[in-house]
């Protein structure tokens, strides 16, 4: 007994002095290494814990009683492995003991990374040794402690490598769960749940924001991502743009606010935790996108495809597109001042360039240089969309390469015009051949020695984003740690908190809501048609299924599947969808151009008030002949029109009995199709259906705010301009309350508050 309360007493000092939950082999001078892991922690006395492989080849240098990591394996201290020195001093100082080749790998970002295991694939062991990879964008993770396994297995790898510059792994957002997932106050999850893009902005709160970007911050480091592919600032103009459900929606002062919030949330680290300028050791660099912003594609269509590839500017609101960057993405309020890295838009900001030169955004010294490098006085990290580089596909509704505006030159010459417009970066290329070719081009062109300072200048923006998160001290991680950090029950209960928030009530005729839980109620089923990913290509299986989990359900109320015998019905859809988004290679084939329509109703639409030509237009390599992409006269209908039916008969069997519709909503919506049929009407543009039951049943009351508006029909949509905010004819309900931005019911009925004052119509910017 006495050996077990010792062995108890070492642990907790143990704890205390590296700050660990799990307790690991002490060793001499303040040495430890946990049990089959590939990494020991060597305390400093003054100064950092260092992280570093035995396998890796680095020893540790002791100077001046203090440690310090050989990454070079040189056996002195150079100035970029000093961490007492100002992180861009360190930075520059490795870039000039860099290699070209070493440069050039450090400027490709990696394809999409899954991690179902905790060991690395031959695949990124090659592009991590061949081509000095250092930034992999991760995907789906097993779970936590598979990811923080496999991440400390990435930074023992490549420490050995060259100069031991660690792995920076990213991810897109995470924090989002599928719809029929439910919450548990008592336990936790893979991740906490939150509201993301148009959801966030519902709450109209840029607290809240920030609020999840600091907790989202601890679980990204807790998985070994240290950039955070987002948050995505475009503000939200196109209300058929298929991303519009990501923006912030299409206020821009409300846009600025949500998106500073979350970078300073993200990126910013206090205390103990600061190494300097609010970066440190639980901060995460931000990859704001999309610049100058990718919401006014023509019509809808986006970039993505070569269909999509215009950004048109009708309303000559250029500025107004890009306030949200230049107001809140680069003027923190917080200490790290910027965002970390700023990635461009598939798009063609069609005839913005004085120069004449209409190309993809990453490609335009204009776009780049000129205006956020020179006029905006941005230094960070500039990083290209993904594979913008690669060839476009054989038909504009093929997912390939996005070359848009440079389609004829090679993949070499495409990353030298990126680089000479300002990029830093490219996303989705693994391969560092290019990269080398495009710094001959300019070598034969500029000399040896301006394009190594070409490419010094990029490899300091990209190595001060990994120096002064602490990475080249400790990039390790303790897998036990990271299981009780992502998604505690502490975070999941702020994240659904959150997402109660987000729900909007449209619609409470005669207070039908809240419904107590004694009553009975009635779920239509919904027909689910087979619609093509438009990814893969592959066709999904139609079904008729149940929208939501019942046994969740089944907690609020009594379920019956007899309309006669319910006291009341919800129905479950989402808003109305086009699958084919803007483009239908039948009509092409046909001999028409193979644009239509992109529908914001659920029933056949005809656009008779589209334009007569198209403003942007061309493909040099597939559609050369096509110079008007007008679908004006063409019909569409929407794929899951059946949702309108189901409503409508779920009316009609429920007769005089009240029927509550609930909208996953992806983008604005033409409401006048079934609003005056029914008695609720509830809106989240993502989140719980839980989320539903609890505003429904009374637990939480509404607060949610519309953070776009709901157009009154399609022929305001088509005349509404891409790059304008509020300009369409809002729908009226048949209360007399009109569909607007900032609208949305409580109990008492239209919230009407400080939110509302701030973020309206009128004040558009500051």
């Amino acid at each position: 007994m006495k050996f077990v309360t010792h062995l108890k007493k070492s642990r907790i000092i143990i704890n205390l002095l590296f700050g660990l939950t799990t307790v690991w082999g002490q060793e001499a001078n303040n040495k430890i290494q946990p049990p089959d892991s590939p990494f020991i922690l060597e305390k400093n006395a003054n100064g950092p814990t260092l992280g570093y492989s035995p396998k890796s080849g680095v020893k540790i240098l002791t100077i001046d009683g203090l440690k310090f990591k050989d990454l070079n394996k040189d056996g002195k201290l150079d100035v970029y492995e000093d961490w007492r020195i100002d992180p861009k001093v360190r930075a520059k100082d490795l870039a000039s003991k860099m290699t070209i080749e070493q440069i050039a790998g450090l400027m490709l970002y990696s394809s999409h990374q899954p991690v179902p295991a905790a060991d690395i694939n031959d695949e990124q062991k090659k592009f991590l040794k061949n081509d000095n990879l250092r930034h992999i964008l991760v995907t789906k993770v097993k779970n936590a402690e598979t990811a923080a396994r496999w991440s400390n297995n990435i930074q023992a790898y490549v420490e050995g490598l060259g100069m031991g510059i660690p792995a920076n792994n990213s991810s897109d957002p995470r924090n989002k769960a599928a719809s029929n997932a439910e919450f548990d106050a008592g336990a936790g999850g893979e991740i906490s749940i939150w509201p993301d893009g148009l959801a966030m902005a519902a709450t109209f709160d840029p607290d809240i924001v920030k609020n999840f970007a600091t907790i989202a911050a601890k679980e990204y480091r807790a998985l070994g991502i240290t950039t955070a592919l987002s948050p995505q600032a475009d503000l939200g103009t196109e209300p058929r743009w298929y991303r519009i459900h990501m923006t912030f929606g299409e206020n821009p002062l409300l846009d600025a606010d949500m998106t500073k919030a979350y970078i300073d949330g993200f990126q910013t680290s206090f205390a103990k935790d600061e190494i300097k300028d609010g970066w440190g050791y639980k901060s995460v660099n931000a990859m704001v996108k999309h610049w100058p912003g990718g919401s006014p594609v023509e019509s809808g269509r986006d970039a993505h495809w070569a269909y999509g590839k215009f950004a048109v500017y009708p309303g000559n609101n250029f500025a107004t597109q890009i306030y949200p960057f230049t107001e809140g993405a680069f003027k923190l309020e917080g200490k790290t001042r910027q965002a970390s890295a700023v990635m461009p838009y598939y798009t063609v900001s069609f005839d913005c360039d004085p120069s004449g030169q209409n190309v993809g955004n990453s490609f335009s010294k204009y776009i780049i240089t000129d205006l956020l490098r020179n006029k905006y006085n941005y230094d960070g990290v500039v990083c290209t969309d993904w594979i913008i580089t690669h060839n476009e596909g054989s038909r504009p509704d093929i997912t390939a390469g996005k070359p848009w505006g440079v389609e004829k030159l090679s993949e070499a010459e495409r990353h030298y015009k990126a680089l000479m417009a300002g990029v830093d970066q490219f996303g989705g290329n693994n391969d560092i051949k290019p990269v080398l070719e495009a710094y001959q081009i300019g070598v034969k062109e500029h000399g040896e020695e301006f394009m190594r300072a070409r490419f010094e200048s990029s490899a300091v923006r990209l190595l001060l984003n990994i120096f002064r998160l602490g990475l080249f001290e400790n990039p390790y991680l303790e897998p036990e740690e990271s299981r009780k950090i992502v998604g505690n029950p502490e975070f999941m209960k702020a994240g659904y908190d959150a997402l109660v928030k987000s729900v909007i009530m449209l619609k409470n005729k005669n207070n039908v809501m809240p419904v107590s839980k004694d009553k009975v109620v009635y779920v239509p089923k919904i027909y689910y048609p087979a619609v093509k990913d438009v990814w893969s290509g592959q066709l999904s299986q139609p079904r008729f299924d149940y929208p939501v989990d019942l046994q969740i359900l089944k907690k609020y109320y009594r379920v019956t599947d007899d309309p006669s015998k319910a006291d009341f019905a919800i129905v479950f859809v989402t808003s109305p969808y086009s699958a084919d988004g803007g483009y239908d290679y039948k009509d092409r084939k046909s001999g028409g151009n193979g644009y239509v329509p992109i529908t914001l109703q659920y029933s056949t639409y005809i656009a008779t008030d589209a334009r007569e030509h198209s403003i942007a237009a061309g493909d040099p390599v597939i559609d050369p002949l096509i110079t008007n992409r007008s679908y004006k006269g063409k019909s569409v209908t929407a794929s899951n029109t059946m949702d309108l039916r189901s409503i409508l008969d779920t009316k009609e069997m429920m007769k005089d009995k009240p029927v509550i519709v609930v909208v996953k909503a992806s983008k604005p919506m033409v409401m006048g199709e079934f609003e005056s049929a029914i008695e609720g009407l509830i809106v989240h543009f993502g989140a719980l259906d839980q989320t539903a039951f609890d505003i429904i049943s009374g637990k939480y009351e509404p607060s949610g705010l519309l953070p776009v508006q709901m157009p009154a029909n399609m022929s305001t949509v088509e005349k509404q301009m891409e790059d304008a905010p509020f300009d369409m004819e809002c729908y009226k309900d048949s209360d007399g309350n009109s569909y607007d931005f900032g609208f949305g019911l409580n109990w008492k009925g239209v919230i009407k508050d400080s939110r509302n004052a701030k973020y309206n119509t009128t004040n558009k910017m500051k």
